[in-house]
Formats: C-alpha cells, structure tokens, sequence
C-alpha cells in the first residue's frame, strides 16, 4: 500500500512578467493551474493511474506572489475514497534569496483515478508509517474540518 510520504511533491516556479495580473503578481489562474498539476501528479504517483481532477475545494488567496518571486507549490495525498484521491495543496511565496517562506493559497482537491476508456477504477488505501506522515495527516485533517 503507497505511503503517504511517497506521495509529497514540491515545485517552484519562478513568477515572470507573463504569469502576472495587472497588479504585478502572479495571476490566479496559473496558482491554480500550478497546484491542479501538482495534486495530479501526486494522485498518479499515489494509484499508478492516470487520474483527473474531480473537485476543488474552496481556494484561499491569502497574499500574493510578486513577479521575480519563487511560487513554492506543496503537495500530498491525505486521504482516499473507492477511486478518488484527496490531495492538500498550498502554495508558499519563497524569497529567491533567503528561501524564506509565507503561505500564500490553500485548497483541498479530489482526482479520480481512470482506466484507459476514462471509467473511474479503484485506488488503494494510504498508509502512514512516519512521523512527518502521521503530522502532514493531521494537519490536512485538522485544517478541513476548520
């Protein structure tokens, strides 16, 4: 059965110019692009599938991401469901030159895993076996009943 460490994926991308708005941040729309491709990847390294995305969550923009800024995306499976995957993603702005960082968005996302004629197929259960694990559950958990 896949651990839930096995699962945790981080990404960075550095915001330029073309990802901004008008204001000189990153768009919305790219967070949201940057952490449905993360929370994918983690479904499918999680069921060995190919998954897509059934459900987003309410998504928190908290602060922004200033253009030159590094968008740091942090992902896991915390949980499942007969064929769906629950991720957490949120996205961290991270100064390029001290690496210090600040929570910019939140969301909980579901995939589902498919075949390849597109039916949702079984996944199977998370388990957790470390401390970071056993912490990064609890968190989601704590965080999603909030």
């Amino acid at each position: 059965m896949p651990e839930l460490m096995e699962t945790y994926l981080e990404n960075r991308w550095f915001v330029q110019p073309n990802q901004a708005n008008n204001l000189g941040t990153a768009h919305g729309g790219n967070v949201l692009k940057w952490m449905d491709e993360l929370g994918a990847m983690c479904a499918m390294r999680f069921s060995g599938e190919t998954c897509v995305t059934a459900h987003l969550d309410e998504v928190n923009f908290r602060r922004p991401v200033p253009v030159g800024g590094i968008a740091l995306v942090k992902a896991y499976v915390y949980g499942t469901g007969e064929t769906s995957i629950r991720i957490r993603t949120r996205v961290f702005r991270e100064d390029p030159e001290s690496g210090d960082q600040e929570l910019t968005t939140e969301s909980y996302m579901v995939f589902v895993a498919i075949d390849d004629d597109r039916n949702p197929i079984p996944v199977p259960e998370l388990t957790v076996s470390t401390d970071e694990g056993q912490r990064l559950l609890d968190a989601a958990l704590d965080d999603e009943s909030a």
